[in-house]
């Protein structure tokens, strides 16, 4: 038998051992305990993440055991077929979703005003105006950030004049680094990374153009709540509650994100203190009108055919989560 065919047969048997190993670590990881799988990327909105997920490691109750990913269209998928039951999600993407029968609910906004448009240093840019002809990079077309930049070009009679891309957020600071992107407008802490090697100047800080700035949302299938809902009250509680736990207790919640983020702890400081007090935690109610007018800036914008988010937000998980006794960090699951 030729040798490349061989090779085939042997990738195919190693695939499968491989995934056969890992359904089983995960099987063996969770045991008898009920696991729910939460998709997020490495952003300071989603910082109930790694703190969820650290705080169930060990004992005998809900593990929430979450997943990083490296690009949201990925997230999605995971979403699609049930491979994660829960995701923080960039918040247009939950539109879109729901636009395509999904059947998901948003129940719970991640901290908000953390995000940065950036520009290289080299450019010496002062406005908006001073992009012209040049690339910004974005996390995905479904995004807020998408919708800000959009907003402001038009508000300045700039449409046209930036040429915007996708780009997957841990890839941003490399391309404007090489000179491959002029700015990029993102969620912390990537945009910090060049912000703190001195490649990159600070051209606004979202809330600056933005108050209120949703950048993540919770989502959870209906699936989930249909099966067991007080397993996603405890979840919702948990994301809320880990936020005034990280905000008392900041030196320790940066610990937890940057060993999970694979990220230096002086840059997640640098994130959290720079400007102080910039990131906003206790604004974490879903509201229909704040989704409802990124649908309609999407619908302005020829992202979606309609506005439609009728059955998306669900606030009422968010609404009955109590913030007493809030200790150490498993008091989150309380």
């Amino acid at each position: 038998m030729p040798f490349n065919v061989w090779r085939t047969i042997a990738f195919f048997f190693g695939w499968l051992v491989l995934i056969t190993v890992f359904h089983q670590q995960l099987n063996i990881e969770s045991g008898d305990r009920k696991t729910v799988y939460i998709g997020y990327m490495p952003v300071v909105t989603n910082l109930a993440a790694p703190l969820l997920d650290y705080a169930t490691l060990e004992g005998s109750g809900i593990r929430f055991k979450s997943l990083k990913f490296s690009s949201f269209a990925e997230m999605a998928e995971a979403l699609r077929h049930d491979e994660i039951q829960a995701g923080f999600m960039i918040a247009p993407l939950s539109i879109v979703l729901r636009q395509q029968a999904e059947d998901i609910k948003v129940v719970y906004i991640g901290n908000r005003h953390e995000s940065t448009l950036v520009t290289r240093k080299d450019l010496k840019v002062k406005t908006l105006a001073d992009l012209k002809g040049k690339t910004i990079a974005i996390p995905m077309r479904y995004s807020g950030h998408n919708l800000s930049i959009l907003h402001l070009l038009e508000k300045q009679g700039l449409q046209g004049e930036v040429k915007i891309v996708e780009m997957n957020p841990p890839d941003m600071a490399s391309a404007l680094i090489s000179g491959s992107l002029d700015a990029y407008y993102v969620g912390e802490p990537f945009a910090a990374q060049t912000l703190r090697s001195g490649d990159a100047s600070l051209l606004h800080y979202v809330e600056d153009v933005w108050p209120g700035f949703i950048c993540n949302v919770m989502v959870v299938k209906q699936s989930l709540i249909d099966e067991d809902r007080a397993v996603v009250k405890q979840l919702v509680s948990a994301s809320v509650r880990s936020g005034k736990w990280a905000d008392q207790n900041m030196d320790d919640a940066i610990r937890v994100a940057a060993k999970y983020w694979n990220q230096s702890e002086d840059l997640i400081r640098y994130v959290f203190t720079q400007p102080k007090n910039r990131i906003v935690f206790d604004q974490y109610t879903p509201k229909q009108d704040e989704m409802l007018y990124m649908a309609d800036l999407m619908l302005k914008y020829d992202l979606v055919k309609s506005a439609d988010i009728k059955g998306l937000v669900d606030d009422s998980f968010t609404k009955s989560v109590s913030l007493d006794h809030i200790e150490g960090i498993n008091s989150i699951l309380k």
